[in-house]
């Protein structure tokens, strides 16, 4: 029944018999049996009929969900079982957005000197996908916005606040000040993230409340992409303060603070729903409360520091 299931989530998630067999490990003809047997002992049609997959019945939506449920479950019963035996293994899944990415290394390095038997795999996507893997069962846990766009029904650990700031060559325009508005900012040729990324939508909001519109001269899904073209002098971007930090920009390149609005947006770790958790992803929300605790300290200090200065 669990291989059914499986086989049925994969479907569901692929909309093709021939790559959800591939993602099984299957043959098609497997694949396709297997889910005539799960409609046979159900007593209910879950997959329209045709020469290929026409989508799911109602009853198959409904299945869905259980099916969900249940190879959740399974999956951690025997995480749970394999832990108390031999300790915390296995791999543990995570998407990020791409401005979070440089962070998730202050998560998972003091994990694996907690658990060395656990390894991570993790991906870059956008906001919309890492709650649609995090429903298919695909991520453990993903790393995204919180309070920008519908996160539905999550189990969230907020880790720090996102700010902007003007990433910029030294000598361009703009350079030499402390601070600068969104509306200055609207002026100067700009690389930005691609419109499908949360990223560039708050970024749009901003600017739109400020009164102007911009049509950046270079977009990309790739960070890497932007900083390369930071660094030519020739284009500048918005980036939060946290990742600025991260990579260390000195001179020629500088971060200026983007002001009116002071922009704020909540980053977080978020979960399925689940009670109780895994155990691995329990200890990882455990890892994501310390983690968020050291964040608000470390930006306590920086505030006290600026004041004395």
């Amino acid at each position: 029944m669990i291989d059914k299931l499986e086989f049925f989530i994969a479907l569901a998630r692929e909309e093709h018999f021939g790559r959800a067999a591939e993602m099984c490990g299957v043959t098609q003809p497997t694949l396709s049996a297997g889910i005539k047997q799960l409609e046979d002992q159900l007593g209910v049609m879950l997959v329209k009929r045709g020469s290929r997959f026409q989508g799911l019945t109602p009853e198959g939506v409904q299945v869905l969900t259980w099916a969900r449920r249940i190879v959740s479950d399974t999956r951690s019963m025997k995480e749970e079982m394999r832990a108390a035996k031999h300790g915390l293994s296995g791999r543990i899944r995570i998407a990020a957005i791409p401005t979070a990415l440089a962070m998730v290394a202050r998560l998972t390095t003091p994990f694996r000197e907690k658990h060395p038997g656990v390894t991570f795999s993790v991906l870059s996507r956008t906001s919309i996908e890492v709650l649609s893997l995090l429903g298919n069962l695909d991520i453990d846990a993903g790393i995204t916005y919180l309070d920008n766009e519908p996160l539905g029904r999550v189990t969230s650990v907020p880790l720090y606040d996102e700010r902007y700031q003007l990433i910029t060559a030294a000598g361009t325009e703009y350079s030499d000040r402390d601070q600068v508005t969104w509306e200055e900012v609207s002026s100067l040729p700009l690389c930005l993230l691609t419109p499908d990324m949360q990223n560039r939508r708050i970024i749009d909001q901003h600017l739109a409340e400020a009164g102007v519109q911009v049509r950046p001269t270079l977009e990309s899904n790739s960070m890497i992409v932007l900083f390369s073209h930071i660094r030519t002098g020739k284009w500048s971007s918005i980036m939060p303060l946290n990742l600025a930090e991260t990579f260390g920009f000195s001179e020629p390149i500088r971060a200026i603070p983007i002001v009116e609005p002071d922009a704020r947006h909540a980053v977080g770790l978020v979960t399925a729903p689940r009670d109780p958790q895994t155990p691995l992803v329990q200890a990882l929300l455990d890892e994501a409360t310390a983690l968020a605790g050291n964040l608000r300290r470390e930006a306590a200090a920086k505030v006290g520091s600026t004041r004395n200065r």
